[in-house]
């Protein structure tokens, strides 16, 4: 039996994959168990930013697991203390706390945002409030999926523990009237990735900034897809000016190898943890804070945060030129872009699929938007490559027209 067919019949349908197998991937390219050969238009979701088997991190992490793999965090290592250095330097903040999936990062983002409020603000206890933006994609858990908006992630998986309050995604006055006393933070992705990389309006996260400031509450940025260069900065935060009193990563902390996440904050907030208030088995182990430091490394000297600021803005370029009925925006920003199409015209899905017999792999969202966030390290002449393909597979369904889609948010 085939591996496809394998995992059809073991594993619960709780994915719909695109019917390709994939052996080996290298830079921006994948390869399928027949020898074909696909460009990774998606970077499974960011986590792939530095492309696949970079050879300097497969490096680290042969010689690291030769070393020393895991050790619980009952005892140091020599490569956390080095790892959380960098990456505090990196983002401006004093501490960092090491997990290993994004989701563990964000639920660790809410302990610390509740206990903060609880201590530090005076909320009483059981009463603190986290204000969250509808179209929100955090993570997985049961904790998380209570405050999603989307019905599917919810159905059945309830109840819910309560303490949020969801606002719709860059409305401030809605922000306003829902931030008060009880509020201890507000978590918000700067750009909302699974909704379909949608761009708030220009501000928002500034004014967001302002109000948490005037209200005593904290600012905390779920950055695990858009940090790290896929917006073409560091972090997203950085194109509207602002610091955050909290930053979540994950995703590319990992250089496509590893699960490694980390919330980063000063200690203000930090000093709310103390021995036994929280902790992971694999957070912050050696091997992953080794792969953790040279993936940091690689995209400062390999300028990767450069590239995705250049790549995305010729993606977004070519996407602009495009004519096509079928295509109803383009919006995002470095390389990170949503294409929605429009539903009459166009199921994001069947696009996916024919992109991918062409060879360009992807996936849609919200059968409306197609993803197009490839690894940090793809060039001009591969994005023409797959937007060639893209607009042949525009043109099947539709004729060109000289009217031009709109674009947002690529500033």
């Amino acid at each position: 039996m085939k591996p496809m067919e394998l995992e059809k019949r073991y594993c619960p349908q709780n994915y719909r994959p695109l019917p390709v197998t994939l052996v080996r991937g290298e830079g921006a390219w994948v390869w399928d168990d027949g020898g074909r050969k696909y460009l990774d238009m998606m970077s499974a979701y960011s986590a792939v930013s530095h492309g696949h088997s970079h050879p300097r991190l497969v490096k680290v992490l042969q010689e690291q697991a030769a070393k020393l793999a895991i050790v619980s965090r009952a005892f140091h290592s020599d490569t956390l203390g080095p790892f959380l250095a960098t990456l505090c330097a990196r983002t401006g903040f004093e501490q960092a706390l090491p997990m290993n999936t994004g989701a563990e990062a964000v639920e660790t983002a809410i302990k610390a945002a509740r206990r903060w409020g609880h201590q530090v603000k005076g909320i009483p206890e059981g009463e603190a409030e986290i204000v969250v933006a509808r179209g929100n994609f955090h993570g997985r858990t049961t904790t998380i999926v209570g405050f999603s908006s989307e019905p599917e992630y919810r159905r059945g998986f309830g109840p819910f523990a309560p303490g949020f309050r969801a606002v719709p995604f860059g409305d401030a006055r809605a922000m306003a009237a829902a931030v008060n006393e009880r509020t201890c933070a507000v978590l918000v992705e700067p750009i909302q990735g699974e909704s379909g990389i949608v761009v708030p309006p220009q501000g928002w996260l500034r004014e967001v900034r302002q109000l948490c400031d005037e209200r005593n509450a904290l600012l905390v940025l779920d950055e695990i897809q858009s940090g790290l260069g896929r917006t073409g900065r560091w972090f997203a935060f950085e194109h509207e000016r602002i610091r955050p009193d909290g930053l979540i990563l994950g995703k590319a902390l990992g250089g496509g190898l590893l699960p490694v996440s980390a919330f980063c904050a000063d200690r203000e907030v930090m000093d709310v943890f103390g021995p036994g208030s929280h902790g992971s088995t694999f957070g912050g182990n050696a091997l992953a804070a080794a792969v953790g430091l040279e993936a940091l490394k690689v995209l400062d000297e390999e300028k990767l945060v450069e590239r995705s600021a250049s790549g995305g803005a010729y993606m977004l370029e070519r996407l602009r030129a495009m004519r096509s009925p079928a295509l109803k925006e383009v919006r995002g920003r470095g390389l990170w872009v949503g294409v929605e199409l429009d539903p009459a015209r166009a199921d994001a899905r069947d696009v996916c699929e024919r992109l991918a017999m062409l060879g360009v792999l992807t996936k849609e969202t919200h059968d409306t938007v197609i993803r197009l966030a490839p690894p940090l390290v793809v060039n001009t002449t591969e994005l023409d490559w797959a937007l060639d393909r893209l607009q042949s597979v525009l043109d099947e369904l539709a004729p060109r027209r000289t009217t031009r889609s709109t674009v947002a948010g690529n500033g």
